[in-house]
């Protein structure tokens, strides 16, 4: 099996933690040069250091937020000067906040659109000329499980995502001819402060503690336990590699069984 990615080089964006640091650990493990991209640029060195270097790979960094597309771009176009090509583009970053959809107001969903769906189509646009040249190209979008299922107390996350995977699924298509694949992962309930935080603010509001609520959220999966960020990393670095060639336009749960569709 090739899992080997030397010479390629990946942008991995909300890449200072949780699950987005976890796929750029993986991914420097099978070889490749990465780059960071987040918008704490300490944390980002303190980051990159840590990074593996068995094949002498460069690792670098970019500072970038996600509220601002038109930062994120110029970000990519100044790496780009110096890295040709980037292979392979890890879309990433934090969810919208929870709250009903009703009472969610309409500005919510502007914001998560432009953090999400306009940010992903700015670096597509950017990095897919390359790829193209390269013969070579990996899009992984990290979204969530519920573009099968919505999760309740998610409603702009809900919408949000599903955009993000109609997009992701009609670029697939279009941009299959070139060999460039593009993938959705979904995580389920992973140890990260995202999930942290919802299990918080549902712990406050059915007067539980927080840890108490992850139980209970650990009893819903299959599995019986809450997922490690490095399980989610390996199998979107995997979506990256050579050995996965022929695997395009897909949603892969990385949820412990959790869904109950197919």
């Amino acid at each position: 099996m090739d899992l080997n990615l030397h010479n390629k080089t990946a942008l991995v964006c909300g890449s200072t933690q949780g699950l987005g640091w976890a796929t750029a650990q993986e991914l420097a493990l099978l070889g490749a040069n990465v780059i960071l991209l987040a918008r704490n640029e300490k944390t980002l060195q303190e980051k990159l250091s840590l990074l593996a270097k068995a094949n002498d790979q460069h690792h670098s960094y970019l500072v970038a937020d996600f509220t601002y597309p038109q930062q994120v771009q110029q970000a990519v176009r100044t790496a780009l000067a110096e890295h040709s090509t980037i292979h392979i583009l890890i879309n990433n970053t934090g969810g919208p906040a929870g709250g009903s959809i009703l009472e969610a107001k309409p500005e919510s969903f502007l914001q998560g659109f432009n953090s999400h769906l306009i940010c992903n189509q700015l670096l597509v646009q950017l990095l897919v000329p390359g790829m193209k040249e390269a013969g070579y190209g990996r899009i992984v979008n990290v979204i969530s499980t519920s573009v099968k299922a919505p999760l309740a107390g998610l409603g702009v996350s809900n919408t949000i995502r599903g955009a993000v995977a109609s997009w992701s699924k009609t670029l697939a298509t279009e941009l299959g001819p070139w060999g460039i694949t593009v993938n959705n992962v979904l995580p389920g309930y992973t140890d990260t402060s995202r999930l942290t935080s919802l299990a918080e603010s549902r712990a406050q509001k059915e007067g539980k503690t927080a840890e108490e609520v992850k139980q209970e959220m650990a009893q819903g999966v299959p599995l019986r336990r809450i997922g490690k960020p490095e399980e989610f990393g390996a199998a979107a670095a995997f979506l990256c590699t050579p050995a996965a060639a022929y695997i395009n336009g897909i949603n892969l749960p990385v949820d412990g069984g959790r869904l109950d569709c197919l």
